[in-house]
């Protein structure tokens, strides 16, 4: 099975006027998609930006859990954070990721439309269940990552489509949505 990666990209990222901004660090963003990532077995979860002070920002928060009050507070929170990454661009994480595993990861993305280059989500699982070169799939902040930086990946997940005609999930909510599609318990099969 090939390992998957994950990382939650702060910058480049678009604002509702299409303007590149970098945006803000969200404390739930942290913890709740490290629970998410430590069950669906990811082996890192990079959280990625680019401002030095947003990264002191997780870095405490983490230690809140890891090592302050939280961690005896809430043991099980400590777990999860063992494989969090703080970064600063995605090209660290590609590197980093290169460096454990010995190749270039498949480089994925999300959005709520479709490219040329999108795949399913069963095509991806069947990827990572029996091939061996690593995945690592990016879930953009904000109104979603720039068009230029999009187009330098290898593949864009399809959307996540619900019953209504609404489609602006919060980060948190998609990236459990897809783990469970890429990770998940076969249901389906049962």
């Amino acid at each position: 099975m090939a390992n998957l990666y994950i990382g939650l990209v702060h910058y480049p990222i678009m604002n509702k006027h299409k303007e590149v901004i970098t945006t803000a660090i969200t404390n739930y963003d942290i913890h709740d998609i490290a629970r998410a990532s430590i069950t669906y077995d990811v082996s890192k979860y990079f959280v990625i930006h680019n401002i030095p002070a947003q990264r002191e920002l997780v870095r405490t928060i983490m230690e809140h859990w890891k090592s302050g009050f939280g961690s005896t507070y809430n043991p099980d929170r400590k777990d999860a954070f063992t494989g969090v990454e703080l970064v600063n661009s995605i090209a660290v994480v590609v590197r980093m990721i290169e460096d454990l595993e010995g190749m270039k990861p498949i480089v994925a993305t999300t959005d709520a439309r479709t490219y040329d280059n999108t795949i399913s989500y069963a095509r991806m699982r069947e990827h990572l269940e029996n091939e061996g070169r690593p995945v690592l799939v990016l879930f953009g902040t904000g109104y979603g990552m720039t068009k230029e930086t999009m187009e330098s990946f290898d593949y864009i997940l399809e959307p996540i489509y619900g019953h209504g005609e609404y489609n602006h999930l919060s980060v948190r909510s998609a990236v459990s949505i897809i783990l469970d599609r890429l990770r998940g318990e076969a249901w389906w099969n049962k």
